[in-house]
């Protein structure tokens, strides 16, 4: 007789960023699940060392008092185990392995560092709960601060899928744009994308894309700026997509290009944590834009770690024991 896998009740995940570490609880039935919490914290993890592939000692402490927390909520919440995963900063920092070690000493958490094609695959699994991808093939994007994942699917399955790291905030640092930012700036990051993303866009071309979507971070950001500045109400929040509009898009990013830092920390909708990088962001939207016959772009609400939750869901030997 085949042993009953048996998934604990009250689950939760956390997903180690580069620029924030996320904490989902969930509770979990059968084969489904419905978030009780959600919570975010800016670590900027890449700060001062993410182009040298290096944690520098400020982000590397506040990325252990951010667990510190979560470790907190977990007792708190009484949730029976839990998952953590590390992606882009961490993986490819010298001193991961110390970041991972360090957590596990001082905090009992074991920390899963994923490779950027488990990575995309993950993200694929929590897009597809948010919205319908239909038979077309459509293009997800992720753009994180250490990494950028591309996947070419529809509702079915994955046709291709890549890692790059190409995030918002490793080209910050790399690049160090002026601020505001000029057309040259834009210039040099748009050549490095075209070179970079080469790959990417002949099999966006084979497989016929004409559909973005992007899945949180600056997508949700982008989102929530068109809403403030057109003052309609915020019931797309509860929703787990977003269908954007042209001109709305077109309007916000021109605000951005030409804000300082100092202007877009007082904006309506951008919370200051992503202030600095959205305009990385921009060029990297507006290069995929610009190269693709885009006809529509769309928001997920859903990404890597609600990917994770249905991902361990079906298979519940993975999670780590709460804390005491």
């Amino acid at each position: 007789m085949a042993k009953t896998k048996l998934t604990p009740s009250l689950i939760g995940v956390i997903d180690l960023g580069t620029n924030t570490f996320n904490l989902l609880i969930a509770e979990v039935w059968k084969d489904n699940y419905r978030v009780v919490l959600k919570k975010k914290i800016s670590v900027k993890l890449g700060e001062g060392g993410i182009s040298k592939d290096f944690i520098a000692p400020i982000p590397f402490q506040r990325g252990l008092d951010a667990l510190r927390k979560y470790k907190r909520i977990l007792t708190s919440k009484s949730v029976d185990c839990f998952y953590a995963v590390a992606t882009s900063a961490i993986r490819s920092a010298v001193n991961g392995h110390e970041f991972v070690g360090k957590v596990y000493s001082e905090l009992q958490i074991n920390i899963n560092v994923i490779d950027g094609d488990k990575e995309a695959d993950l993200i694929y699994q929590g897009v597809c709960q948010a919205l319908d991808l239909g038979e077309k093939p459509k293009l997800i994007v992720d753009i994180g601060g250490g990494s950028t994942e591309f996947i070419i699917a529809n509702r079915q399955e994955d046709f291709w899928r890549k890692s790059y790291p190409l995030g918002a905030a490793r080209l910050l640092d790399i690049f160090q744009p002026k601020d505001p930012i000029s057309i040259e700036n834009v210039n040099e990051i748009d050549a490095h994308l075209f070179e970079t993303l080469q790959e990417m866009i002949q099999m966006c071309e084979a497989y016929e894309i004409d559909s973005i979507v992007g899945s949180s971070g600056s997508f949700d950001t982008l989102a929530e700026m068109i809403s403030c500045k057109k003052e309609s109400n915020t019931s797309w929040k509860k929703e787990s997509f977003y269908a954007f509009d042209f001109d709305d898009y077109s309007e916000v990013q021109r605000l951005i290009y030409s804000s300082s830092l100092e202007e877009r920390l007082k904006m309506e909708g951008l919370v200051p944590m992503r202030a600095d990088m959205i305009v990385v962001s921009i060029i990297f939207i507006n290069f995929l834009l610009n190269k693709l016959p885009i006809h529509n772009m769309y928001l997920s609400s859903y990404a890597l770690k609600e990917g994770l939750i249905k991902t361990l869901i079906r298979n519940s030997n993975g999670w780590q024991k709460s804390l005491s």
